[in-house]
């Protein structure tokens, strides 16, 4: 070896190179060389240009990725021949940038080939497995995308259709009290007029109308009951009134009691229309009753509805910058809503949330993408019952997410590929394999944060952490 060459026997010598004919490390000789490096100072860094390929020759080099601003080693080595820095300089259409970082951990010699001349060696000597490499490369980044929107889509589709279940169940109670109601306020409308014909004075109509107020405030105002407690109400009133011939008094005495009225109550309108006018005064104020509960069940429909509506522009994120600072709470609640028509009746949902979890910068569409990944696979794991828990918290300066479920736990043998693309423990045709590799690369790439797993029988947690500054 010369001064910071290899020769083409030294060459040989590497596992890589030991297969390639004389010529062909006479050409590598030439133009790599070695390069020496102090323990603790990087060979090439995560991120920077990759401007050339490098091989071990000897000493100990730790691999690294940047994890949510700090670097995390992924593997450690002394093995000689093992490379790294630009293994992609020959395939194009790829962003030329180093994928993790390389540092000395003690002192090493590298064998550096320039990028281009490692992309022109392999590409003149290798040009089959150039093509190879090149279209699997390309085919799977592309197959990725393709089915990602594809994923994309169906989510959509199972969201949309979750949603339009969720509201036809307040749209339909609103259409139904709307109709219920045009016929109470027909016969208040019929009421009146025979009350006020001639027969009550104007002072009695006055009480009357007097009492109207207070039975609506009265029904505003009923308390909660138990059912047994309902049905003996109900019995008294029922023979209160029919003791005075009223007819109907039985369907009469759920509608006055559900409003809170009782016989005593009553006796007012007995003081106020007299005994002759006691029929059209109760039913009056029955249908006054009946009028304000339907008005509070189109209410509360229509309430449902425009919080539905809320939640559906919250997980959309529809007119509001794609980047914004963000309470993670109100992303979760919005997914949640979202995904309740897909969650079974018998998993239990509990929300146990850090209210002093403080906001957090964030892509809110795409970190709701997360949610639904990992809330959805935790239904899954589940089947029909269990508890599904979603906690949040902040420890120094990030913030964290579990999402905990009671399933039966990922197989230890299959943890570590779980965040592969394409990688699925579902059956054929009901996953895709790429739902948490988006949340990966989600949390990751894009947000700088992390996300982990731990998992056992009835207790799998995923953590996904989220860096509190921008700059990180």
């Amino acid at each position: 070896m010369s001064e910071n060459r290899l020769t083409p026997e030294q060459l040989r010598t590497l596992f890589l190179f030991e297969a390639l004919s004389d010529d062909q490390l006479r050409v590598l000789s030439e133009r790599g060389q070695v390069e020496t490096r102090a323990a603790g100072t990087p060979v090439y860094l995560e991120g920077e240009p990759a401007t050339c390929f490098f091989v071990l020759l000897s000493g100990t080099v730790s691999l690294r990725r940047k994890v949510h601003g700090d670097d995390v080693e992924i593997n450690r080595t002394e093995q000689r021949g093992v490379y790294g820095g630009a293994i992609q300089a020959f395939i194009s259409g790829v962003d030329q940038v180093y994928v993790n970082g390389m540092q000395a951990v003690t002192d090493v010699e590298v064998y550096q080939l320039p990028a281009g001349d490692f992309s022109a060696v392999m590409r003149e000597w290798f040009p089959m497995a150039v093509h190879l490499l090149e279209g699997l490369f390309v085919g799977m980044r592309n197959q990725q995308a393709l089915i990602g929107e594809r994923q994309r889509l169906l989510a959509l589709g199972s969201l949309s259709a979750g949603l339009t279940h969720e509201l036809n169940n307040p749209a339909a109670a609103a259409v139904r009290a709307t109709s219920a109601l045009r016929d109470r306020v027909a016969g208040m409308r019929h009421k009146l007029a025979m009350i006020a014909d001639g027969r009550l004075d104007g002072s009695r109509l006055h009480d009357l109308v007097e009492l109207q107020d207070l039975a609506v405030k009265q029904s505003a105002q009923a308390p909660d009951r138990s059912a047994m407690e309902i049905a003996d109400a109900e019995d008294v009133l029922g023979d209160w009134l029919e003791d005075r011939d009223i007819p109907g008094s039985w369907d009469l005495a759920a509608t006055l009691v559900a409003g809170g009225i009782d016989k005593e109550w009553l006796a007012q309108v007995v003081s106020a229309v007299g005994q002759d006018n006691l029929d059209p005064g109760v039913r009056w104020l029955a249908y006054t009753i009946d009028t304000e509960q339907l008005m509070r069940e189109i209410e509360d429909a229509v309430t449902r509805i425009s919080g539905l509506v809320a939640a559906a522009k919250q997980y959309s994120q529809l007119d509001r910058a794609p980047y914004q600072v963000v309470d993670v709470h109100e992303l979760l609640d919005a997914t949640l809503t979202m995904l309740a028509a897909k969650i079974p009746a018998g998993i239990r949902v509990v929300r146990e949330y850090d209210r002093s979890t403080p906001p957090v910068p964030a892509y809110a569409a795409e970190l709701n993408q997360v949610w639904t990944n990992l809330i959805d696979n935790a239904v899954g794991a589940m089947g029909t019952e269990g508890t599904l828990t979603v906690h949040t918290g902040h420890e120094d300066d990030c913030v964290m997410v579990d999402i905990v479920d009671t399933g039966s736990g990922i197989p230890e043998d299959v943890r570590p590929r779980i965040f592969e693309p394409f990688f699925t423990t579902k059956p054929v045709g009901e996953g895709t394999g790429l739902g948490l590799d988006i949340s990966y690369r989600i949390v990751v790439m894009k947000h700088h944060g992390d996300i982990r797993v731990d998992s056992r029988p009835g207790h799998t947690m995923f953590r996904v952490v989220l860096p509190i500054a921008a700059d990180q």
